[in-house]
C-alpha cells in the first residue's frame, strides 16, 4: 500500500514547492509557506490539502492516483459542473488591452473622475440639508459603470437599483437635472418627485432607479424580452448588488432569460457588503458569477476596480449576447468607500480596510498612473482636468440650489395615464 510520501511526485508535477504554495494560497485564501510544501515530500501531503491539490491537478490536466483520493469519494466529486454554455464561452477569444486606444483610456479617467466629484458634491449637499431622504453614493465603484457603458450602445437598455446616479450620468443624462432631482426641484429628471432612488431617463434608455432591492432584475429581463419580441438589436444591461443576488425573483429571472435566450447581461456589483452584512456571512456560495450555472447561464468574475478589465469583460459579454447565445452574468468585484447610504456610519468594517482599498486599488489612481506612464497626460494636465470638473459641478450645483422647487400642483401628475389609445 502506498504511503502519502510516495505521492511526492505530485508536488513536482504541480511546479514544485514554491509554485504549488503560491497556487494553493491563491486557490484557498490561506497563506502557505513554500518550505511547508517542500516538507510534504518527506512527511506526506496532509489530508486537508488533498482536495485542493486534486482540483489543481484536474485544472492542469494531470493524472490523479486512485489512492490519493479521500475514502468514499471519486474524481467526479472534484470536477467543475459547468454548463455547455460555459464551455462554449471559454472558446470565445478574449479582447486585448493593446487594442484599446489612448482616447478611450483618457475617457475612462475623465468619466470616472466626473462621477467621483459629482458624488462627493452630492455628499456635501446632503450634509448641508439640501438633499433629504435616502441617498446612496457610488464612490469607489466608478470603474464598473464607465467600463460597462463603453462596451454597449445608446440603443441598449440600462436598469439598476437605488445606487443609480453614476449609471444615469454614464448614460449621458444631464448632471444639472440630477442635482435638481436630488434637491426636489422642478427641473429634476423625474420632476423632483423621485429623489435619489427613483430617477428615469427614457430618452437615454435608462429605466430606473428602483428602491426595492432586486426589483429591477425581472423588469430588466422584461426589457430584454421586449427587444427579442420586437426583433430589436438592443440588449438589456441589468445591474444589481450582492445583497440582491440571492433573491428569489433574481433566480426566476435567470430561469426565464435562459429559457427564452433573452439578450441580457446580469451585472452583479459585488461591493462586498449588502447594507451592513459581508457577502461571506450572507451567501452560502460567494462565487456569484456561478449562480446561473443550473440554468445554463455562463458567468465570470471581473476586477471591478479596474476600468480596463471591466471594459474587456463587457466586450466579451456583449458579443456573447448579441450573437444570440442568451444571458450572461458578470460579477464585478468592487468596493464602496462610503456607507451603504448617507445615514450609514459603516461600523461593520475597519477604517484600515477602507484605507487599504483606497491606497491599493482605487480605479482613478490606477488610471492616473497608467496615463502618466504611457506619457498620454502629464501630472499638470491631470490636475487641470480635475480643476475643470470641480468647477463645472460646483457651478451646476449652485444653479440647481437656486432653481425653483417642484410645484405642489404637480403632486398629482404623472400618476395615472388616462389618455391612451387602446
Amino acid at each position: 500500500m502506498l504511503k502519502d510520501k510516495d505521492y511526492s511526485n505530485i508536488i513536482d508535477e504541480l511546479g514544485g514547492g514554491r509554485l504549488l504554495a503560491k497556487n494553493l494560497s491563491k486557490f484557498t485564501n490561506i497563506v502557505l509557506n513554500e518550505k511547508t510544501v517542500y516538507s510534504w515530500k518527506q512527511q506526506g501531503i496532509p489530508d486537508r490539502w488533498k482536495p485542493s491539490i486534486i482540483k489543481l491537478l484536474l485544472k492542469a490536466g494531470g493524472t490523479i492516483p486512485q489512492g490519493f483520493i479521500p475514502p468514499g469519494m471519486s474524481v467526479n466529486n472534484f470536477q467543475d459542473n459547468s454548463s455547455l454554455n460555459t464551455e462554449l464561452l471559454e472558446k470565445y477569444d478574449n479582447f486585448n488591452e493593446n487594442d484599446i486606444s489612448n482616447k478611450t483610456l483618457e475617457s475612462f479617467y475623465e468619466k470616472m473622475l466626473y462621477l467621483r466629484r459629482f458624488e462627493e458634491r452630492v455628499g456635501q449637499l446632503y450634509g448641508l440639508g439640501l438633499i433629504g431622504g435616502f441617498c446612496h453614493l457610488y464612490i469607489g465603484q466608478e470603474a464598473v459603470s464607465v467600463g460597462m457603458e463603453a462596451a454597449i450602445n445608446k440603443d441598449d437598455n440600462v436598469i439598476t437599483g437605488y445606487r443609480c446616479h453614476a449609471h444615469l450620468l454614464s448614460r449621458g443624462a444631464s448632471p444639472y437635472k440630477l442635482l435638481c432631482e436630488l434637491m426636489g426641484k422642478g427641473d429634476g429628471i423625474s420632476k423632483g418627485k423621485g429623489g435619489s432612488m427613483h430617477m428615469f431617463d427614457p430618452k437615454n434608455n435608462f429605466w430606473g432607479g428602483h428602491g426595492i432591492v432586486g426589483a429591477q432584475v425581472p423588469i430588466g429581463t422584461g426589457l430584454a424580452f421586449a427587444s427579442k419580441y420586437l426583433n430589436k438589436p438592443s440588449l438589456s444591461l441589468t445591474y444589481f448588488g450582492d445583497g440582491a443576488a440571492n433573491q428569489g425573483q433574481v433566480y426566476e429571472s435567470y430561469n426565464m432569460a435562459s429559457l427564452w435566450k433573452l439578450p441580457i447581461i446580469f451585472c452583479i456589483e459585488n461591493n462586498q457588503y449588502g447594507m451592513g452584512t459581508s457577502i461571506k456571512r450572507a451567501s452560502a456560495g460567494t462565487d456569484l458569477s456561478k449562480h446561473g450555472e443550473s440554468f445554463g447561464i455562463p458567468g465570470f468574475a471581473v476586477n471591478g476596480m479596474n476600468p480596463i478589465s471591466v471594459y474587456l469583460a463587457a466586450q466579451k459579454a456583449v458579443k456573447w449576447v448579441r450573437e444570440g447565445n442568451g444571458p450572461i452574468i458578470l460579477e464585478m468585484k468592487t468596493y464602496r468607500y462610503r456607507g451603504h447610504s448617507m445615514s450609514d456610519p459603516a461600523k461593520y468594517r475597519t477604517r484600515e480596510e477602507v484605507q487599504k482599498m483606497r491606497e491599493e486599488q482605487d480605479p482613478i489612481e490606477f488610471m492616473k498612473k497608467k496615463l502618466v506612464d504611457k506619457k498620454i497626460y502629464s501630472s499638470k494636465k491631470l490636475q487641470s482636468i480635475d480643476d475643470k470638473i470641480r468647477s463645472e459641478i460646483s457651478n451646476l450645483a449652485e444653479k440647481a440650489i437656486n432653481s425653483n422647487p417642484s410645484n405642489e400642483d404637480d403632486l398629482y401628475t404623472d400618476v395615472l395615464c388616462e389618455d391612451y389609445d387602446e
